[in-house]
C-alpha cells in the first residue's frame, strides 16, 4: 500500500507552523525541559500514544504496529544560550535562551510523523520508537537513553534522525555516506611552575614558556601526524594564567578540544596529546595535570540504512531535490550514539531560503528556518519508516 505522505503532512502545514513557533518562543537547555517535553507529552496524549519518561525530560514513545521489526526515529529538543536578535512574532521571549540549531523544527517534524504515523499503525508491519532527546547540545542525552534501554524492549532494528541545515535551500536535502560528523574530546592541561619575579626568571620555572612550547607542539600531531587525507582539527580555544605583567605565575592551564573523523585517530590523538605534553613539560622542568574527556563518538551512516533514506526522498521530493554530499562536517551530533548501536542513517534537511532572507547561521542570534522544510521532513521520515517496516 503506497502512502502520499507529503499530501498528509501539508495538510498539517499550518498545525506544525503554530506548533514549532511554540517552542521557539518558550526555548529550554539542556536538561531543565519542562515546559518543551510536557508540551511533547500533550500531544501524545491526545493521539493516544504510549510514552514513558527517559533521560530526565527526554520523551520514548511508541507507536506499536504488527510486526516484531522496530524503528527509532529521533529529534533534539533543547536550545541554546543566546539572545535572540530576529525582529518577528515568535522571536524568544526567555532571556537569554534562544532556538538558534533547529531543534523546535526537528521536535515539530517528530510530532508530525507521529501523528501521521499512528493514524495507520493497523498498517504497519511492525513499530515505530519515537525518541524525544534532552540535552543534545551538552553532555548528549542519546548516551544517557541508550544506557537507560531506549533501543530495548523491543529492540530496535534502525534509527533515523534529521537535521535542518541552512546552507541547503528549502526543498532538498543532502545525506553524506560513511563518516558524517566528528568525534570530539575537550581537553584541559594544567601546567605548573615555580612562581618568581619577572626580573628574576632564573629563580623560577615559567609555565607560559612551557605552555607556549606545548601549544605550537600539539599542532604537529595533526600536521605531520595523520595522513594528509583524513580530517583532523587540535583547537586551543582558551590560555589563562598570571596576574601582572611582571609576575611569572606558578601554573598555566590549557584549554582546547580534539576533533577526529576516525576512531583509531581519536585514540592516537589523545596518546600523542598526553605523550607530546608530558615531554615538553618534563624537559622543562615543570609538571603537568591532562584531563582528556570523553564526548561524542564519529557518526557513521550506515550504507543500507542512507540508500533507504534517499529513496525515500527520491518519491517525496525527486531526485533533483537530493545532494549527495562529498565532505564530512567537523562538527558533533550526538545522534553518533545511535549510529553506534545499531545501523542509522542521519540527513540534513535544507531551510535556506534568500528571497525571505533566511540565510543566517546555527548557533547564532539570528537564526531561522523556512517552515516550508517542516512537511517534508515530516514526509521523508514517515516514507523510510514505513517502508522499512514493509
Amino acid at each position: 500500500m503506497q502512502r502520499n505522505f507529503l499530501e498528509m503532512a501539508e495538510s498539517m502545514k499550518q498545525e506544525l507552523i503554530e506548533v514549532r513557533r511554540d517552542f521557539h518562543r518558550h526555548p529550554e537547555l539542556g536538561y531543565d525541559l519542562e515546559r518543551t517535553s510536557g508540551k511533547v507529552k500533550e500531544f501524545l496524549d491526545k493521539w493516544g500514544i504510549e510514552y514513558s519518561d527517559i533521560a530526565h525530560t527526554g520523551i520514548c514513545a511508541i507507536i506499536r504496529g504488527k510486526g516484531s521489526k522496530t524503528i527509532g526515529i529521533r529529534a533534539d529538543m533543547d536550545g541554546l544560550p543566546l539572545e535572540d536578535k530576529k525582529v518577528c512574532d515568535y522571536s524568544s521571549e526567555v532571556k537569554g535562551k534562544m532556538h538558534a540549531c533547529g531543534h523546535d523544527a526537528h521536535t515539530t517534524i517528530l510530532l508530525g510523523a507521529a501523528k501521521i504515523l499512528n493514524s495507520i499503525k493497523d498498517k504497519l508491519r511492525g513499530n515505530v520508537k519515537l525518541f524525544f532527546e534532552p540535552a543534545e547540545e551538552t553532555t548528549g542525552g542519546a548516551k544517557l537513553m541508550i544506557e537507560e534501554g531506549v533501543l530495548e524492549d523491543p529492540k530496535v532494528d534502525r534509527v533515523i534522525g534529521l537535521h535542518v541545515e541552512e546552507n541547503i535551500e528549502v526543498g532538498n536535502i543532502g545525506l553524506k555516506f560513511g563518516v558524517v560528523n566528528a568525534a570530539s574530546n575537550p581537553f584541559d592541561i594544567k601546567i605548573k611552575g615555580v612562581g618568581s619575579h619577572g626580573a628574576r626568571p632564573h629563580m623560577g620555572i615559567d609555565p607560559v614558556v612551557i605552555a607556549s612550547h606545548v601549544v605550537i607542539a600539539l599542532q604537529e600531531i595533526i600536521s605531520r601526524e595523520l595522513p594528509p587525507t583524513d580530517a583532523g582539527v587540535i583547537t586551543i580555544g582558551s590560555i589563562h594564567g598570571g596576574t601582572a605583567q611582571n609576575i611569572i605565575p606558578d601554573e598555566v592551564t590549557i584549554s582546547g578540544i580534539i576533533r577526529t573523523m576516525k576512531t583509531e585517530h581519536r585514540e592516537y590523538v589523545k596518546k600523542r596529546l598526553c605523550e607530546i605534553t608530558n615531554g615538553i613539560v618534563n624537559s622543562f622542568r615543570g609538571k603537568c595535570e591532562i584531563d582528556i574527556q570523553e564526548s561524542y563518538p564519529c557518526l557513521y551512516n550506515d550504507d543500507k540504512a542512507a540508500q533507504d533514506i534517499l529513496n525515500a526522498a527520491y518519491d517525496i521530493i525527486g531526485k533533483d531535490k537530493v545532494k549527495i554530499l562529498e565532505k564530512p562536517s567537523m562538527g558533533v551530533e550526538s545522534f553518533a550514539y545511535f549510529s553506534m548501536e545499531i545501523p542509522s542513517a542521519f540527513y540534513y534537511l535544507g531551510c535556506r531560503n534568500e528571497e525571505k532572507q533566511i540565510i543566517h547561521p546555527a548557533h547564532g542570534n539570528l537564526f531561522d528556518v523556512d517552515e516550508d522544510c517542516i512537511p517534508i521532513g515530516v514526509a521523508i521520515q514517515c516514507k523510510a519508516a514505513y517502508d522499512f517496516l514493509r
